[in-house]
């Protein structure tokens, strides 16, 4: 069954940013792009790194990244099978963006 995201395609205006949110918006992308970044990249270590998130939104979720080209799934052929994520060379140029949002939250907290 496929995946029926609502957004994925709404952007009447075809405006970049629009298109940028419905790649990476919402609550939890950008953390798992990051952490899968900083080789964070199994599931165990991701549920871990981000308590709060439910294991039925980060399977979704790290679906919806695979489908978009911005993580990779690399199944390893053992017993009992192994699952890592990396970020593709397309997912890496999002690291930027990101970094500077890191910068600007950390700005942001020392100045209060």
């Amino acid at each position: 069954m496929a995946n029926k995201r609502k957004n994925k395609d709404f952007n009447p205006n075809n405006c970049g940013v629009t298109h940028f949110l419905n790649k990476v918006g919402g609550k939890w992308k950008v953390l798992l792009i990051y952490a899968i970044s900083l080789n964070c990249n199994r599931f165990s270590l991701l549920k871990k790194g981000i308590p709060t998130i439910s294991k039925q939104t980060l399977v979704n979720l790290l679906k919806e990244l695979e489908e978009d080209n911005i993580i990779e799934r690399i199944v390893f052929p053992e017993i009992p099978p192994r699952v890592e994520y990396k970020v593709t060379p397309y997912g890496l140029s999002l690291l930027p963006l990101i970094k500077t949002i890191e910068q600007w939250g950390r700005d942001d907290m020392a100045a209060d």
